[in-house]
Order: C-alpha cells, then structure tokens, then sequence
C-alpha cells in the first residue's frame, strides 16, 4: 500500500487557525500594535494525525 497527500491539511501536517478581523474589536497590545483580529490556533490535522499522509 502506498501513501497518498493528505485531502485535509494538503501534506502541511497542521490546519491553520482561522482569523476573523473586526475593526469594533481593536485594541492595544502592549508594544502599542494595534490589534483587531481574533484568530484560532494551529491544530494537528485529526485525519493524518500530522504526518501530512494518509494510507492509499
């Protein structure tokens, strides 16, 4: 059996957060950088449990 590219993370190993910007949402962070964007985090591809292939 050969490996194929993983159909979810397309081979990354990870899924990349998804970011949502708002401008009500804007703040300071502390080296006075505005930020207006919540973003959630990197997670390790459940389908190929990160090695970036699944089995053919």
């Amino acid at each position: 059996m050969g490996k194929k590219e993983c159909p979810d993370c397309k081979g990354s190993k990870i899924i990349v957060g998804n970011c949502e910007c708002n401008s009500e949402w804007r703040r300071l962070e502390e080296d006075n950088q505005v930020d207006d964007c919540i973003c959630d985090p990197d997670t390790e591809c459940p389908t190929c449990k990160g090695s970036g292939y699944v089995d053919a």
